[in-house]
């Protein structure tokens, strides 16, 4: 059912708070189901107008997040990825990292993300930082949940039992789809599990789309991880390709895509090795015998392009981090400036998978363009980068779509485990994804219906063309699928 004129109004009027003074949308909008608070400041010109209005009706796919399942949310606090159970959960992914490098001791921390901890009396914790990190995307996300859910504009000692009273209201059986679908307007999330399943049927399967994860076929491996749930003994690396073929052939129908998040610990220069040179050194693997670091790289390069090219046979894009990385005080930047180069090597030499390029490759996402625009099998995803530099985000939107076909970029991921800020940051895109295109229109380099006829694509056509969105629900929804 499409919410009311009043229940859209209310939704942009708690967005709006504290931030520039949104226009109201337009009748059209207002009663468009889910549609999203438009985002053209006051006052902006008809075109910003047209096109806020126009990216607030359009539903957004979402290309990537951590979401645990909402079951395991409600479980409470004390759990792993829920170190507690108020308010203080919602600044518990990435603005933990603005706040320590801020200042805010480990001790501190501690306490305010404890489940013993008096939740109203976590303000005092949370104020000396809270004016040196609250205008960052990390916090601007925060802040718009709070807005939207609890209706609170500003935090403080005053407001703070509002904020845990809206965040036990909100909170409840149901909420991932209200705080996603109604207020985010997203049609769909894919969800990369961090609690250690490669594949994690979802409760919610077409809402949560799920990620196979690769990494542990080829960083270790991770045989105790990929091996059991197969019932196959690993006594050599034939039997290790039959564990991987057992989960591709299980999985590969339901997921979404294949995903690496190895750049962490690594550059993403896997070269084509081959299997009489791997195969020595996964036999030390298996004897638990001493691994230099040169047989390392040797046999994870190989295990990669052998989960690369099955998920290729099997249809499934290979989803790679790239640049920044999450926390804080550890990230090696010059490793991050080699994975530009390192992802067009990867496109030569795997012509038949389709690259995901995660986080625009952030901060270098000028060569990003570079790549999408060279390389027929680079896509490149804005996930996580709203957040990290908005600005940045959005120029690189707009720069591709002078630069690169329209179909290579995906708009949007919210990157969370805790699901309130999903909602902020997809209001951080819309925004960015508004301007993008207006000062592109602004400026002269397209017509309005141009623009607005690439409003659609952006946000959700490209995905549904390269994820195959529509063969997904459909084997999603049949009988016993991920039993």
């Amino acid at each position: 059912m499409a919410p009311s004129r009043r229940t859209v109004l209310k939704r942009l009027a708690a967005a709006g708070a504290g931030l520039a003074a949104w226009t109201a949308p337009s009748a059209e909008a207002a009663e468009s189901p889910g549609a999203a608070p438009a985002i053209a400041p006051a006052g902006s010109s008809a075109t910003r107008r047209r096109l806020a209005d126009r990216v607030a009706r359009t539903p957004m796919v979402d290309t990537h997040e951590h979401l645990i399942e909402e079951a395991d949310r409600l479980r409470g606090g004390g759990q792993p990825r829920v170190p507690c159970d108020d308010w203080a959960l919602l600044f518990t992914h990435y603005l933990d990292s603005d706040l320590r490098t801020s200042g805010m001791s480990r001790a501190d921390w501690d306490r305010f993300t404890s489940p013993d901890e008096d939740a109203t009396s976590k303000w005092s914790l949370l104020a000396p930082y809270w004016p040196l990190v609250k205008h960052t995307g990390y916090a601007q996300a925060v802040r718009i949940a709070i807005r939207q859910l609890y209706g609170v504009s500003e935090l403080s000692t005053a407001t703070i039992a509002q904020v845990q009273a809206g965040y036990e209201r909100t909170r409840q059986p149901g909420f991932y789809r209200k705080i996603l679908q109604d207020h985010a307007n997203l049609e769909s999330c894919q969800v990369n599990c961090i609690t250690g399943e490669p594949f994690k049927p979802s409760a919610m399967p077409t809402l949560l789309m799920q990620d196979l994860s690769i990494v542990g076929m080829f960083a270790g491996p991770n045989i105790g991880q990929y091996a059991p749930p197969t019932g196959i003994t690993v006594g050599s690396l034939g039997d290790w390709y039959r564990v991987m073929d057992w989960w591709f052939e299980r999985y590969a129908p339901l997921a979404v895509a294949v995903k690496s998040q190895q750049a962490y610990s690594r550059d993403i220069d896997y070269a084509r090795v081959p299997a009489e040179k791997a195969e020595p050194v996964f036999a030390k693997v298996l004897r638990k015998d001493k691994v230099s670091a040169e047989e390392r790289k040797a046999l994870e390069d190989h295990l990669f392009w052998c989960a690369v090219d099955r998920a290729s046979a099997h249809g499934l894009p290979v989803k790679l981090h790239t640049g920044y990385y999450a926390g804080h005080n550890s990230m090696p930047l010059s490793r991050l400036s080699q994975n530009p180069g390192s992802a067009a090597e990867l496109c030569r030499l795997g012509p038949e998978a389709r690259f995901v390029f995660m986080h625009i490759g952030y901060p270098y996402y000028e060569e990003f363009l570079a790549l999408a625009k060279q390389w027929s099998n680079a896509y490149v995803d804005l996930c996580w980068s709203w957040i990290i530099n908005p600005v940045a985000a959005k120029d690189y939107l707009k720069k591709h779509l002078l630069t690169a076909p329209v179909q290579k970029v995906l708009p949007f991921g919210g990157d969370y485990i805790p699901v309130e800020p999903v909602l902020g940051h997809a209001v951080i895109a819309r925004r960015g994804i508004t301007l993008a295109l207006a000062e592109l229109v602004e400026e002269g380099w397209l017509m309005l219906d141009e623009a607005l006829d690439l409003v659609d694509p952006i946000l959700r056509g490209n995905a549904h063309r390269l994820f195959e969105l529509a063969r997904k629900t459909e084997a999603l929804t049949r009988p016993g699928a991920g039993s």
